[in-house]
């Protein structure tokens, strides 16, 4: 069993795929029309064939009421890997984004967290070294 595709739940797909693509550095792997929204999902460019995460359409009305919460709560709803969590906050917040969370040593990780502009928050997450 592997994890092939995760989704977010996103308010503009459009926008989510700017977002995602320009500002986070994914790129598109499938753009699909589907009616009025789209089959959308974006990969990381250093695992073009891994796990894809699928910019979900956030129409349904059980989605406004859970992200309501998360974001209430400060609670992520995706996260990501990082290298360097330091540099990549520094990388993002020279482009604009908003953080709700600026680096913070948590013992076996940094992290930091961010709002992705549709709807959510996002957690950068760098593992530290196993103390041997």
């Amino acid at each position: 069993m592997r994890i092939e595709l995760t989704s977010v739940f996103v308010d503009d797909q459009r926008a989510a795929l700017a977002f995602y693509t320009d500002v986070l550095g994914f790129v598109t792997r499938h753009d699909v029309p589907l009616g009025d929204a789209a089959w959308l999902t974006v990969v990381s460019p250093e695992a073009p064939g891994g796990p894809e995460l699928l910019l979900e359409p956030s129409g349904h009305p059980a989605v406004k009421p859970y992200r309501d919460a998360l974001m209430s709560d400060g609670i992520p709803a995706v996260q990501f890997a990082v290298d360097d969590v330091a540099a990549e906050y520094e990388r993002l917040d020279g482009l604009g984004v908003t953080f709700t969370q600026p680096p913070t040593d948590i013992g076996t990780a940094v992290m930091a967290v961010f709002d992705d502009t549709c709807g959510n928050l996002v957690q950068i997450l760098a593992q530290k070294p196993a103390q041997d």
